[in-house]
């Protein structure tokens, strides 16, 4: 009798060892494969500066080719289309997902998230454009938010301008009125990064003391196109009062720098030169800073964001804290990892 109540009792132990096991939030997957794939849901493969993204997550690959295999899919900037394509991989044997919303309205993907979330698959949101969405994953344990720290990035621009109106007064304040009058391009209306980064730029700028008025807004939807159109029908009306261009990305203060040389100006010297500043990572924007064409970048770190997408993915797939053995913290969410900016000047 002792000896069967003796191994009732082991009996007991294991099955809750077990349970509590599959309970703990970082649950070790046995039958993971080698290397682990990866669906990676991207905005707009044609867009700038989600081809880098992209070039940066396949020199990760390239680096770490027995440890993970990345699958791209192009939403075409199209949330429908992203949903599709999640719907789709749901039915492949993926180890992971990387997942780069398009809206910024949460319940046009919410119910796509929880399928994911249902199918207890792991699960890294990159650049959201919204910031609701952080209440729809909250609860999955095996979920977590890469994002640039777009506020810093934002602060950073504004800072960049202010080192140039310190140093350059006389020839930026154009009416010598001690106001800096400026142009601002937008992303996408109602996006987290467009939000921040409008908002952040100016904040430092005034903190500086420097005093601002705004001469046009536009929400170009980080269109080069649309910001080269937007200062070319606005530079006949407003082009001897603008004494700065700030964009939300690279690719559309390329297109302003682009219609501002349709006017002869920002081809080198100070004598016809309006201060440019945008956020990205893009090649051909620090070839213009270089150039002396464009007064600086804030340059997002797809690097870092491409080896923090691996390292934690690589932890939520084999069950240990997402942060395990690296260098990234989480934000007081507890859920976000946010990767610094850094200024790119002449």
């Amino acid at each position: 009798m002792k000896i069967l109540n003796k191994l009732l009792l082991l009996l007991t132990v294991f099955i809750l060892f077990f349970r509590n096991i599959e309970n703990t939030s970082y649950a070790y997957n046995f039958s993971i494969q080698k290397p682990i794939r990866a669906a990676v849901f991207l905005d707009n493969f044609n867009d700038l500066f989600i081809s880098a993204a992209k070039e940066s997550l396949e020199n990760i690959q390239k680096e770490n080719q027995n440890s993970i295999e990345f699958t791209f899919f192009d939403s075409k900037g199209n949330q429908v289309t992203e949903n599709e394509n999640i719907d789709i991989a749901l039915n492949e044997s993926f180890d992971l997902f990387v997942v780069n919303p398009i809206t910024t309205k949460v319940e046009e993907i919410e119910n796509t998230l929880n399928k994911i979330m249902k199918s207890n698959i792991p699960l890294i949101i990159y650049l959201p454009a919204v910031s609701s969405i952080m209440n729809v994953i909250r609860p999955y344990q095996r979920a977590v938010i890469i994002t640039g720290d777009v506020e810093q990035g934002g602060i950073l621009e504004g800072k960049v301008l202010a080192d140039a109106w310190n140093s350059n007064r006389e020839i930026m304040d154009k009416n010598s009125d001690n106001v800096m009058q400026y142009v601002m391009l937008q992303g996408k209306s109602n996006n987290i990064s467009t939000i921040a980064k409008t908002k952040y730029s100016i904040r430092a700028l005034n903190e500086d003391e420097i005093k601002t008025q705004e001469l046009l807004s536009t929400v170009c939807n980080w269109s080069k196109d649309c910001a080269k159109t937007t200062i070319e029908s606005s530079f006949l009306a407003l082009g001897n009062k603008i004494e700065a261009i700030i964009s939300n990305n690279d690719d559309m203060a390329i297109g302003a720098i682009e219609a501002l040389q349709k006017y002869g100006f920002n081809k080198g010297g100070n004598s016809k030169f309006i201060p440019v500043v945008g956020i990205g990572a893009s090649l051909k924007a620090k070839e213009l800073v270089d150039k002396g064409f464009m007064t600086g970048l804030i340059v997002e770190d797809l690097q870092t964001q491409a080896k923090a997408i691996y390292e934690v993915g690589m932890n939520l797939v084999y069950g240990k804290n997402p942060i395990s053995g690296t260098n990234f913290k989480f934000d007081e969410t507890g859920i976000t990892i946010k990767i610094p900016y850094y200024k790119y000047t002449k």
